[in-house]
């Protein structure tokens, strides 16, 4: 039996116009308008992958309107009178539009005279006297006059809303007017339309025309039944503007007989050949879609689907729950099925079944959060669903006669289980496994190769789940987003509070349940997430970023850096010292002592006693003292703001760092440990805790301060390595600026380049300026968050980025293609394939959403360079081992910096290596376009390698 044909008709001239609102204006490299041209190419781009993912069609054309003019003008001159004329910047790309349609070699209709809706009519009625079926791609009312069902020797023909994403056929119809699709003419003759000038009879709408047509059965019938009611205006008006109704049946009327100015079977679909549409794209500089058609279409010498090999998943289309794909086949978890392993024989065995297994979870139980301090209690593996085991290592209670549970020596465990651990050929499966690294490597035990299921989730999803354990990846999380089972926590087997019991007193038939369970939930995790790795697009940036880093990471943390603790002691003596004094400073202002930590009596103390404008209250009743409110106090000359906020920054940095760090000492190495998080940045940068070390101030003279208290061991000095400028040498890369990318190729002063572009000249006020404004465009800025930055007022400020985008178009055209890209899709890539998802960027709620927006458009930016400063972080330690400088030290990393520790002599024969690894980083995956500038110094203490 012959394949069913299967018409679609797509309304290209809804689709311009909704492309030409829905973006800012954007230019192509000729300065050609091109916004709405972009926006129809996405949305002919997204339905055909819709398409393609669903019964498809066999054949499909784009209708088009010639021009204003059509037949119904002659018959009524005012028909679409009301109508203003297209916008200039539109005009122009009416032909750009057809050229789009072409490049995707789709058939392109349009004839004089006529409008689209009455070729889709003809070609509709034409394709189901054929016994076609007909999907017409439309939201327009007028065209649902054509929906019918279809019989043996007829197609059907229905209706897809892009906009809603809906079908629509008879039912439709039917709450929508109240009436069969050929009597829907007669609804809108009497309703009229005011955006198409057509009269109707005014004073009847939707409700009433449906009425009058359901009563009485036709437009005619019911302005013949007019004489006979009673007394009314409808009656009234019925009767009056008859002739209007009349006219307006004629207008709304689809000519469904017009000459097909093309054969239907010419609108086969023969998929998409890659060179036309490469061509289009690359002359309008659409370099966004263009990286779209080299990474989907493969080879240039075949026809491309434009989406060849990716089967539609959850995560293509933002689903902020998580993938939906089915969780391989596995039994419930059982955790009577676990065994404790308490004698040598016991663990022989497990030691085989994990040889023979070759891919096992590992976890760890110890004494402590932190890993350089924490003792090992006991170590659970998993092979297999229910197949797990724990090892008690350190059980027993503190009290004396307390009897100790038999269990395994542990230098007697680890001799046993060290060639497993380490061996090449069985793969090591952990949850957050960095901690379980430096546990282990505590007790030479040098654990390779691993796989970590926290960072397997954060490379699939990162932005989707909400915030908490691993930044919405950690196990117990995941365990239930994607097995639907919640695992014991650790307060259920220790308890909390004063009550809280150390894991090494937990009963070994608990600490069984409890330790197995998360191994056994790890092996499930990596089972079910492992293979979405390659199916969503995340090997790359997985296997080639974020797993090669988690040894390298660990071992940076398991070096720490040495920390001045005199030096400390004294800056804390000083910001308390400064801290009183402002404290005083403060309180003769205000004419009384109050808490300056509250804000609550600070609130009171600005707005009720003080008198200054601008406060306002939150839902808790109290004033907001916020950075941003006393910022703005303080512009307005109240000097008790300016205090207040230098107050907090020396009390932040105080508790924060000169104290804490000197509480962070490791006792045993002297050194801080800090620990990083492969999750905790939803753009893929590094975050640390305990301390962090991300936060302390870069430009302040306080914060140089603190860096001085970072020190080298006797005879080495730091190394400090800080990409130059990184994320704006990205920008102009990405957003293809030829100005900028000039300006770093010959190591212009980018932010004087900017100055110059944008006023004309360059001094100091305007190049402060280009500097904020290059900065806070790339954070997708607003007017009023500019404004607030320079001083100025909004209309100023909006004007600074008009003149910002006039000078750098591409920015601009970066910025919209970037959100239109996350709108459709739900998520950013880098330019190394990590995706960041946004599921509120379309969210109602104006807040959310223009949060969204704004972090969307840094997102490809910033998570670009911290790819690349972890490409380096990995190539470094070989690289610097092949040169015989393996005793060097990869100690921190701080945003675009690394910080390294070795000895003075070998600073000159370390330096030219580590500029290249930077230098080269992104290579041989991105080549960029722009030089990758790196600034290096060294110096006894952290500060003075700046």
């Amino acid at each position: 039996m012959a394949e069913k044909q299967h018409l679609y008709l797509v309304d290209g001239s809804a689709y311009i116009f909704r492309a030409y609102h829905r973006l800012p204006p954007l230019t192509d490299p000729e300065g050609t308008p091109v916004g709405a041209v972009y926006g129809y190419t996405t949305m002919l781009w997204k339905l055909a992958e819709d398409l393609d993912k669903a019964e498809g069609p066999t054949h499909l054309a784009v209708i088009l309107d010639k021009s204003s003019h059509s037949f119904r003008n002659d018959i009524y001159p005012e028909y679409k009178a009301n109508r203003p004329p297209p916008p200039d910047d539109l005009v122009p790309q009416f032909p750009l539009i057809r050229d789009a349609t072409r490049a995707f070699s789709l058939s392109c209709i349009e004839e004089q005279g006529l409008e689209a809706d009455d070729l889709i009519a003809s070609y509709a009625r034409a394709a189901a006297a054929q016994n076609w079926d007909v999907t017409i791609v439309s939201s327009d009312k007028d065209l649902m006059q054509l929906i019918s069902e279809g019989d043996d020797s007829r197609g059907r023909i229905d209706m897809l809303d892009t906009m809603k994403n809906q079908r629509i056929s008879l039912p439709e119809v039917a709450d929508k007017f109240g009436v069969t699709p050929d009597l829907v003419g007669d609804v809108l003759a009497l309703m009229g339309d005011s955006v198409d000038n057509i009269p109707g009879i005014f004073g009847v709408g939707p409700k009433t025309a449906t009425k009058l047509i359901q009563e009485h059965g036709s437009l005619t019938a019911a302005l013949d039944a007019a004489a006979d009611m009673k007394k009314s205006k409808l009656k009234e008006r019925l009767i009056e503007h008859r002739a209007d109704a009349e006219l307006s049946r004629i207008l709304v009327a689809l000519k469904e007989d017009c000459d097909l100015p093309m054969a239907m079977d010419d609108f086969k679909l023969d998929g998409v050949p890659v060179e036309p549409l490469a061509a289009f794209l690359q002359k309008h500089g659409f370099t966004s879609l263009l990286r779209r058609l080299d990474a989907g279409s493969g080879s240039p010498d075949r026809a491309n689907d434009l989406n060849p090999a990716k089967p539609a998943t959850a995560a293509d289309v933002g689903d902020s729950e998580g993938n939906r794909q089915a969780v391989p086949d596995m039994p419930a978890i059982d955790r009577s099925a676990y065994e404790c392993v308490q004698d040598m024989d016991t663990l022989n065995r497990w030691i085989a079944r994990c040889e023979a297994a070759r891919v096992i979870a590992v976890d760890t139980e110890t004494s402590a959060l932190d890993s350089m301090q924490a003792d090992l209690v006991g170590i659970s593996l998993a092979v297999a669903p229910n197949e797990a085991c724990y090892i008690p290592l350190a059980h027993g209670g503190t009290d004396l006669l307390a009897e100790t549970p038999q269990q395994i020596g542990l230098q007697d465990a680890l001799a046993a289980l060290r060639p497993v651990l380490t061996n090449d050929a069985i793969l090591k499966i952990g949850q957050n496994i960095k901690y379980d690294l430096n546990v282990l490597a505590r007790y030479d035990v040098d654990v390779t190769p691993v796989d970590d299921t926290m960072i397997i989730s954060f490379a699939l999803d990162a932005g989707r789940g909400e915030a908490g354990i691993g930044g919405g990846h950690g196990m117990d999380e995941l365990s239930v987003r994607h097995l639907g089972h919640s695992p014991l926590s650790f307060k259920d087997v220790c308890g909390t509070g004063k009550k809280q019991i150390p894991f090494g007193e937990v009963p070994l038939d608990r600490a069984t349940e409890y330790a197995a369970e998360d191994a056994d939930v790890t092996w499930r995790l990596h089972k079910h997430m492992k293979p979405r790795l390659a199916i969503e697009g995340g090997t790359t940036v997985y296997e080639r970023v974020d797993r090669p880093l988690v040894p390298v990471v660990a071992q940076m943390e398991r070096h720490g850096i040495k920390v001045d603790r005199a030096a400390l002691s004294r800056l804390s003596e000083e910001f308390a010292t400064r801290m009183a004094a402002l404290e005083g400073e403060i309180h003769g202002e205000a004419d009384q002592e109050f808490t300056i930590g509250s804000p609550k009596q600070l609130g009171e103390i600005l707005f009720d006693k003080m008198g200054y404008k601008g406060g306002r209250k939150g839902k808790s009743g109290q004033y907001s003292t916020d950075q941003a409110m006393l910022e703005k106090l303080a512009e307005q000359g109240a000097t008790i703001a300016t205090k207040v906020l230098e107050w907090r920054q020396l009390s932040k940095l105080k508790s924060t760092y000169t104290d804490a760090l000197q509480a962070a000492i490791n006792p045993k190495t002297g050194r801080v440990h800090t620990s990083y998080s492969l999750t905790g940045a939803q753009t893929g940068r590094l975050s640390s805790t305990d301390p962090n070390l991300q936060n302390i101030p870069i430009r302040t003279e306080i914060g140089r301060q603190i860096r001085t208290a970072f020190v080298a061991d006797t005879g080495n000095v730091l190394l400090a390595a800080d990409y130059s400028q990184i994320e704006l040498r990205l920008a102009a890369h990405m957003a293809d600026v030829p100005s900028l990318k000039e300006a770093f190729a010959a190591g212009e002063d980018i932010h004087a380049r900017t100055a110059k572009e944008m006023y004309g000249e360059v001094t100091r006020d305007t190049r402060a300026q280009a500097k904020t404004i290059n900065f806070a465009i790339l954070y997708g800025i607003s007017r009023w968050g500019l404004a607030g930055r320079l001083g100025v007022e909004a209309d100023e400020a909006q004007a600074m980025i008009d003149r910002y985008f006039e000078r750098f178009p591409g920015i601009q055209r970066y910025i919209a293609e970037t959100l239109e890209s996350v709108r459709e899709l739900g998520y950013s890539q880098t330019l190394f394939g990590r995706k960041t998802w946004f599921p509120r960027i379309n969210s109602k709620n104006g807040a959310e959403r223009q949060g969204s927006e704004r972090a969307a458009i840094n997102a490809p930016i910033q998570g670009t360079s911290a790819d690349i400063i972890k490409r380096a972080m990995v190539r470094m330690m070989p690289a610097l081992t092949e040169a015989d400088l393996g005793h060097v030290r990869m100690l921190l990393q701080v945003h675009d910096e690394l910080v390294f520790e070795l000895p003075e002599g070998d600073v000159e024969a370390a330096k030219p290596i580590i500029e290249k690894v930077m230098a080269d980083a992104a290579m041989p995956a991105v080549t960029l376009d722009v030089p990758l500038g790196i600034e290096i110094g060294s110096g006894t203490d952290w500060g003075a390698a700046h």
